[in-house]
């Protein structure tokens, strides 16, 4: 498959799209600012050559390596903390700081499933799927559905995570009500809360801010009823042999959970393992809600959208060296790895600083500090209605607090 095509692979290879966006400052973005013209998709790819996609082992196995070491140095530093209440502290800042730093591998598990981490595809799915079965990541199954995220950025009916729900629908105006009955600061603490801390799991299992052309619910875990009743499968046939085997993944984990439970404690297991696990989620989820969610930034229905339109909705973010190192420039080269994520990390700063060149009215880059922008997105951005002359649904406006 050519780097960068849009057609969606079998389970076994994550297809790698994604969008661009514009050089805007968002942060007090109220109006659409509708769009003269796109490139071309082929445009978008003619500006990284495909030497960008060329693989370094040594980078790749040292970045696997650092995120690998890193980890399990704090996981072992938090077996030492006591279990006692006057240790919380000590409890909190372990789990912000292992979390963060286990994130690096959720990345690199990541680009396996782009096929930008190894050139044997046997090697680097292994690695992919011990990764993810470590952090309870069905691998195989996310490989799919995250491919079809980067063939449909941005389209309400295909896309399939972080899709808003138009203002006339039933769950638009179910949104919508409980943010005018809570308020908008109440209901950006809810905000946060439901996506930090619930949205991934409740992603997995039911599929929640899926696309709406996939049914609800949807699983990665089972295609059984009552998870395959959307107009397109998000997990067709072809996926079910793989969707056992990340399964099996992940069963062997909570097996190897369940015996460190009964050999050492299960508070030791869920004070050790569970709480950077939440944290994990939080950093996944957080760095995806702030990549293609904003006040400016457009959903598109299937009369309007195409590729080049919906990789254009993409944020590069300033996280700073400390996150950029740990996390492999996740959420900073985030527009380039949309228009074509078989580059690898260590690749995608040169990538992202030549899309810029060539399009600089059209890479997206937010300069809010994160925790700003977070607040604005969890605050301001509920339900969309369509808005501008290029038939984009944008986020209606609120009062800001």
């Amino acid at each position: 498959m050519p780097n960068g095509a849009d057609s969606i692979a079998p389970c076994p290879a994550a297809a790698s799209l994604n969008p661009p966006v514009f050089l805007s400052s968002l942060a007090n973005a109220q109006a659409p600012k509708p769009v003269a013209v796109y490139p071309s998709k082929a445009e978008l790819l003619a500006c990284l050559p495909t030497e960008l996609t060329k693989i370094n082992p040594v980078k790749a196995w040292g970045s696997l390596a650092m995120s690998l070491g890193v980890s399990a140095l704090a996981y072992g530093l938090g077996t030492m903390i006591p279990l006692q209440l006057s240790a919380a502290p000590l409890w909190l800042l372990y789990a912000v700081i292992t979390g963060t730093v286990a994130g690096g591998c959720w990345v690199i598990a990541h680009e396996c499933g782009h096929r930008a981490f190894h050139p044997n595809p046997r090697i680097e799915a292994v690695v992919g799927f011990l990764l993810h079965s470590l952090l309870l990541v069905p691998y195989f199954s996310w490989q799919r559905s995250h491919a079809v995220h980067h063939a449909n950025c941005n389209h309400l009916e295909a896309g399939e995570t972080h899709v808003p729900p138009r203002s006339d629908s039933s769950s638009g105006r179910f949104v919508d009500g409980a943010r005018r009955q809570l308020g908008q600061r109440l209901y950006g603490v809810a905000s946060l809360f439901t996506h930090l801390v619930l949205g991934w799991p409740l992603y997995l299992m039911f599929g929640v801010a899926g696309g709406e052309e996939y049914g609800s619910p949807t699983s990665h875990f089972t295609t059984a009823a009552p998870f395959r009743n959307g107009g397109r499968h998000l997990f067709p046939d072809s996926c079910r042999r793989l969707m056992v085997i990340s399964n099996l993944g992940l069963l062997a984990m909570v097996a190897a959970l369940v015996w460190a439970s009964i050999h050492f404690s299960l508070a030791r297991v869920l004070t050790v393992y569970g709480l950077p696990y939440l944290v994990i989620n939080a950093w996944l989820v957080g760095y995806t809600w702030l990549q293609h969610t904003d006040t400016d930034i457009p959903h598109y229905s299937s009369r309007d959208w195409n590729w080049a339109k919906g990789a254009l909705q993409t944020v590069d973010r300033p996280y700073g060296p400390v996150l950029n190192l740990l996390h492999h420039g996740i959420g900073s080269t985030h527009v380039c790895h949309h228009i074509n994520p078989k580059i690898p990390h260590y690749n995608a700063w040169r990538a992202s600083a030549l899309l810029k060149k060539r399009f600089p009215d059209l890479v997206r880059y937010d300069s809010t500090p994160i925790h700003r922008a977070l607040w604005r997105v969890a605050t301001r951005c509920t339900v969309v209605s369509r808005r501008g002359i290029d038939g984009g649904f944008f986020y209606e406006p609120t009062s800001s607090n």
